[in-house]
């Protein structure tokens, strides 16, 4: 089963169990997937399983950003309900690397191209997402890799 169409099923079943959060969130993400897709190639475009995820990957970013803003400016029952739509979209991306897994995976790729400076960031990250994928998101990525390249363990 691609992941859109465990969306589509899990939409049906929402309505199904008239989960109206769930239901909502759902509609959003077929929503963005859609213009996605037709922005890819048209509106008979097809949205592989890649292209899904990072459909899913910027909503969470959208939620997480919402989320700080929120809490920010003083509205938790705001900051919460986006935390709900989160969680609801973190079901859908493929399990993360936890911070060990993902320092040892840095820590070999950076060993393995030689790199010893800042100035070969670019290629690391470049490995590292063709290694890792989806299983982290850019900026935790990004991150790790400046603390072992500056030289911090």
């Amino acid at each position: 089963m691609t992941l859109n169409e465990r969306i589509d099923s899990d939409l049906k079943d929402a309505m199904r169990s008239k989960n109206a959060q769930k239901l909502g969130v759902l509609r959003m993400l077929k929503a963005a997937v859609k213009n996605a897709a037709i922005e890819k190639g048209g509106a008979d475009a097809e949205m592989n399983d890649g292209d899904v995820v990072a459909v899913i990957r910027k909503q969470a970013k959208q939620r997480q950003d919402s989320i700080e803003q929120f809490d920010k400016g003083g509205r938790p029952e705001l900051a919460a309900k986006e935390k709900e739509e989160l969680s609801i979209l973190q079901s859908y991306l493929p399990q993360q690397m936890d911070t060990a897994e993902l320092s040892e995976a840095v820590r070999v790729t950076i060993l393995e191209m030689n790199a010893t400076s800042k100035a070969q960031m670019g290629a690391v990250m470049k490995a590292l997402q063709q290694k890792i994928g989806d299983r982290v998101d850019g900026k935790t990525l990004s991150q790790e890799v400046q603390r072992q390249l500056s030289g911090g363990k």
